[in-house]
């Protein structure tokens, strides 16, 4: 389609090329757009409306519906064309995931739904409109997501690319849209906090976007009011994932596919028990601390300060374990001779450029604050906490993603067919041999009848080479020079083996915990717990404003790393 017949071979993939920066440039242009329109509704320029943002993304996700109907329907029709498929992108457990977070911002659209009824008096038609089509747009991108992530599309490929670019921005700008509407939303509650915590010089003015008129159902209006800010962490990261997963399918056009076959990669908790148990603790206990946090601040200057001492004492205790673990796990690596994975591999180079991209987020906030408590005058004794919070959020994360970046770069171990199972071979009286096949797995849980396996010495049991009548014969009459060379040889693969074992299950361990770990630390800047925020001394150094305009741009980042990082873990966790 792209090439015209009798074009040389050389030139094939230079309308691609082409197609690839049109389409990149296309997307970009439609985000900026998208990004000044929502910046200039966020400080109230004159002459636009939340209406005009929304009936921008109402447009685009109306354009993106028709591409992914067009896209669905000629997948139909051509369904026994054999495609190729990347093997890497569109994991199970990550379309499970990202369907967990749709469902929860179906639950948000119907929220918002219900507060433009209640408000309707006032509110622009657009504000009932947009979560209607956000709905419908939600439900058909997961299907899509689900049948198609994984294609590496070969036809109509300039055309695709559109389609697959500007569905990429459309998330973005929805996740902007979502993160902006958030974040004013806690931006309003920590000026209220300020003023418990003795910081009178800072100016409070609220950024009020409420409704000019009263509520027709006052309860209802007050559990979708604030219910609508507990479930917005949740629309958020369904976006962001949407995005990557659509970035990696536009990054497969046109693509052509290396190595379709990949061995699946189930995920057990068999063995991962210590793991699961500290990964748990820690998340409970990061969810108490949350619930008492936001119970606490903002009460009075006594109740916040514990509150914020209480999370930066938690906070180092869990990056102190989690640094430890990390070093554990690379110290493991060190002391392995196997060869990384050099081969090209889109949703693998993003996940990589995402986890030190988002880390940066966090990094700025940790220095600025580092900063502030060397350069402050005066220092409130829970503002010291956070000094080795910062400096341990800087190394835990750098040691983390050294961590997750080799690991998915490691090559899965390649076992001998040989070596899958063993047969224990019993010396009886009488210098008989029995031969009892034992079924267990050692590496990929199959079972089957060997050939010639090599045995092994266990606490008089021993393994021998099980092939016919004949060979057990030649055992008995060879057994006194035979028997003591295969169990010395035999002996030590099953000592490789065992420490193999060992090192996988202490691998999968700290996997487990650092995924339950991040977990955690997902749940407190997401549900507003934002030391950050709260701390006060970093706008004092920094001026107020300065400083929120960083942290609102780095927050986002800083909470996406924690849900990126988790997923990356449990990938890790499998391919262990």
């Amino acid at each position: 389609m792209e090439q015209a017949a009798g074009c040389p071979a050389v030139g094939g993939s230079y309308p691609q090329k082409n197609a690839e920066i049109l389409s990149s440039q296309y997307g970009i242009n439609l985000f900026l757009a998208g990004l000044l329109l929502t910046f200039a509704w966020a400080v109230h320029a004159v002459g636009i409306s939340k209406s005009h943002l929304l009936s921008y993304l109402i447009t685009l996700m109306f354009i993106q519906l028709l591409w992914m109907l067009w896209y669905l329907c000629r997948s139909c029709t051509q369904r026994r064309l054999i495609r190729d498929k990347d093997t890497h992108a569109g994991a199970r457990w990550l379309k499970c995931g990202i369907t967990l977070f749709a469902v929860i911002t179906l639950i948000l659209d119907s929220f918002k739904v219900g507060y433009y009824i209640d408000f309707s008096n006032c509110l622009s038609p657009t504000e009932g409109i947009f979560p209607v089509t956000h709905a419908v747009h939600t439900i058909l991108q997961v299907y899509f997501l689900w049948c198609h992530a994984k294609d590496v599309i070969q036809s109509f490929k300039t055309l695709e690319r559109f389609g697959v670019i500007h569905s990429v921005f459309t998330n973005l700008l929805l996740w902007t849209n979502g993160l902006l509407t958030e974040s004013k939303h806690q931006l309003n509650e920590h000026k209220e906090r300020l003023i418990t915590l003795g910081f009178g010089n800072i100016t409070i003015v609220l950024d009020d976007h409420a409704p000019q008129c009263n509520c027709t159902t006052t309860t209802l209006c007050s559990i979708f009011s604030q219910g609508i800010y507990y479930l917005y962490p949740f629309n958020i990261e369904y976006h962001i994932l949407a995005s990557t997963m659509l970035y990696v399918l536009w990054k497969n056009i046109g693509r052509k596919v290396e190595n379709p076959q990949q061995n699946k990669t189930p995920f057990k908790f068999h063995g991962i028990t210590v793991g699961m148990i500290f990964g748990l603790i820690v998340l409970t206990s990061t969810i108490a601390i949350v619930v008492v946090y936001l119970i606490q601040i903002g009460g009075s200057k006594i109740k916040s300060e514990l509150a914020l001492t209480m999370f930066y004492l938690h906070a180092i205790f869990v990056l102190a374990l989690m640094c430890t673990a990390g070093i554990v796990a690379l110290l493991i690596y060190r002391l392995e001779d196997r060869s990384l994975d050099n081969s090209k591999n889109p949703a693998r180079k993003l996940d990589a450029e995402l986890l030190v991209g988002t880390a940066a987020g966090s990094w700025l906030l940790s220095w600025g604050s580092i900063l502030a408590i060397i350069c402050a005058q005066g220092h409130p004794k829970y503002t010291w906490y956070n000094l080795p919070y910062s400096v341990l959020v800087i190394i835990e994360k750098y040691i983390q993603n050294l961590f997750i970046i080799e690991s998915i770069h490691r090559e899965q171990e390649k076992v001998n067919d040989d070596i899958k199972t063993l047969r224990i071979v019993t010396i009886s009286r009488g210098n008989t041999l029995s031969l009892a096949p034992l079924y267990k797995e050692i590496y990929n849980g199959r079972a089957v009848h060997d050939s010639g396996d090599i045995p092994c010495l266990f606490k008089g049991s021993i393994c021998g080479r099980g092939n016919d009548g004949a060979g057990v014969a030649r055992e008995e009459t060879n057994q006194d020079n035979s028997l003591v060379m295969h169990s010395a040889s035999d002996f030590s693969f099953c000592s490789r083996n065992s420490v193999t074992n060992n090192k996988r299950r202490i691998l999968k361990n700290i996997a487990a915990f650092l995924f339950l770990c991040n977990l955690s630390l997902w749940i407190p800047p997401a549900f507003g717990c934002r030391p950050e925020y709260d701390n006060g001394l970093e706008e004092i150094v920094f001026g107020f404003e300065p400083w929120i305009i960083v942290v609102n741009l780095a927050m986002p980042f800083s909470i996406f790393y924690r849900m990126h990082s988790a997923a990356s873990l449990f990938e890790v966790n499998c391919k262990t």
